[in-house]
């Protein structure tokens, strides 16, 4: 675990993700909230916005990395990205691009990214599995089949 970095920590980080979520979930998108943090301070927060912005990379993670701007290498290094969801093969290559060393997630029983990729490349997978991230996708799943399956690649 990365210096300073707890359990109430990770719960904390994950609540402001959560936060995120709902918002994209309001604005009408898929919920899926990102949060990048360094040294105890949040860079970047972000959520999907495939839908609102009709773009296709805006996830959770890549709008949060994309909202916390240029960063040093030396910061994403010590850095952790926090998400409601396990991270696609495209975050998780934005996470790997970026050393970003660990990922804490809401949970993966909705959908399983590249966690094994990651573990192979030495960063550290945390798994909340947290019953509010997966209700979140699941309501969202029943509600709207075609724009998760785009959001997924099938």
């Amino acid at each position: 675990m990365l210096r300073g970095m707890n359990q109430a920590d990770d719960l904390a980080f994950m609540e402001l993700a959560i936060a995120q979520a709902r918002i994209g979930r309001d604005e009408g998108g898929v919920p899926i909230g990102g949060v990048l943090v360094a040294d105890g301070t949040v860079l970047g927060a972000g959520h999907n916005r495939r839908v609102q912005q009709n773009s296709a990379i805006r996830h959770g993670e890549t709008d949060a990395l994309e909202n916390a701007g240029r960063q040093p290498a030396s910061v994403y290094r010590r850095s952790t990205m926090y998400t409601t969801l396990s991270p696609c093969d495209m975050c998780t290559g934005a996470i790997l691009l970026y050393g970003i060393p660990r990922v804490v997630m809401g949970e993966n029983r909705t959908f399983v990214g590249g966690e094994d990729l990651l573990r192979s490349r030495g960063v550290e997978v945390v798994n909340l599995d947290s019953e509010e991230c997966k209700a979140l996708m699941d309501e969202f799943i029943a509600a709207h089949p075609d724009i998760w399956n785009e959001d997924i690649g099938e």
